[in-house]
């Protein structure tokens, strides 16, 4: 069966169904694979406690009871996420996802003018950060930059573009590595932490925006079933 991002093949007894899961654009579906488009402020899977079981799992699996969580994006984070069609699609794409084979990029805005990579080896305008990060037990669910302790954890980034009324930079973010709340941590070692980041900014740049401006912005794989390679790209609201 071929399988592109132009094509919805969804599940028997819904074909030809305007298919809805409340609150979430749904991009593409077949028997393998769910691609969705989450808005900012809603979990990806349950939390604990009574009031944290809406979530974007939870409104799928109405819909596609044998859908799977593969990856995660944070409450605050919006864009594109990935579910698998079953326990043998979820082993599929997770190992994909642990061998780096799916693409993940993201657009955030960040607090100053951030310089672009003066890296020599930087490669387009592209840089690294390669800083290693634990959790900060203390104030966990807190992550720190820790340079004995901490996980090997890499970001590509880049400029897109300044904003000087406001002082604010657009950049394009590309982890190398999956490390929880990695780009918030890497962009506020760097001095410029995300607008509206809750966790990680201060007061005045948390107040800049009404809510985290991170987008999870392009998704690119392999198809498991099918071999063929599949793109996806959702624009921020920001």
């Amino acid at each position: 069966m071929k399988v592109g991002p132009q094509q919805n093949n969804y599940p028997a007894g819904n074909a030809g169904a305007a298919l809805v899961i409340p609150g979430v654009a749904l991009l593409h579906a077949d028997e393998f694979l769910v691609v969705l488009d989450k808005p900012s402020g809603l979990l990806s899977v349950p939390g604990r406690g009574e009031g944290k079981q809406d979530c974007l799992s939870t409104r799928v699996q109405a819909v596609f009871p044998d859908a799977l969580i593969v990856h995660r994006l944070d409450q605050a984070t919006s864009g594109l996420m990935l579910m698998a069609r079953g326990a043998a699609m979820q082993r599929a794409l997770s190992r994909a996802f642990e061998t780096r084979e799916v693409g993940k990029r993201y657009v955030a805005v960040v607090s100053g003018h951030l310089p672009a990579p003066d890296d020599p080896d930087s490669s387009n305008g592209w840089g690294l950060i390669d800083l290693p990060i634990i959790v900060d037990w203390p104030r966990r669910p807190l992550r720190m930059i820790d340079a004995e302790r901490g996980k090997p954890s890499q970001t590509r980034w880049r400029v897109l573009s300044h904003d000087a009324e406001v002082n604010t930079t657009r950049v394009e973010l590309e982890p190398v590595t999956g490390r929880s709340h990695q780009l918030r941590v890497h962009l506020k070692a760097l001095g410029h932490p995300i607008l509206g980041d809750a966790l990680y900014a201060p007061e005045a740049v948390q107040a800049a925006a009404p809510r985290l401006l991170l987008h999870a912005a392009a998704l690119r794989l392999t198809h498991p079933a099918s071999g063929l390679g599949m793109a996806f790209e959702s624009k921020p609201g920001f």
